[in-house]
C-alpha cells in the first residue's frame, strides 16, 4: 500500500493502524469521516513517528492522542 498519496482509503488505514498501535479503547475519535484529507500530511507524520518507534510511552501515548484530536475537524 502506498500511503504516500493522500486518499480516503489511505486516511482509514492510517487511523485504524493509530488505534492498534496507541492502544486507542474507543475508535471513534479515530472516525475518518471525523478527519479532513487535507490534513494526511498531519496523520501520516504522526503515523511515520509511531511506527518507527514500534512501542511508546504511556505519556507519549497520551501526547500522540492529544495530537490526533488537534487533527480532527472541529
Amino acid at each position: 500500500m502506498n500511503l504516500d498519496k493522500p486518499s480516503q482509503e489511505n486516511l482509514k488505514y492510517i487511523l485504524e493502524q493509530l488505534g492498534e498501535k496507541l492502544g486507542v479503547a474507543n475508535r471513534i475519535l479515530l472516525d475518518e469521516k471525523d478527519y479532513d484529507l487535507n490534513r494526511y500530511d498531519d496523520l501520516k507524520f504522526l503515523y511515520d513517528h509511531v511506527v518507527k518507534s514500534g512501542s511508546l510511552s504511556p505519556q507519549e501515548t497520551h501526547a500522540f492522542i492529544d495530537e490526533l484530536r488537534t487533527v480532527r475537524k472541529a
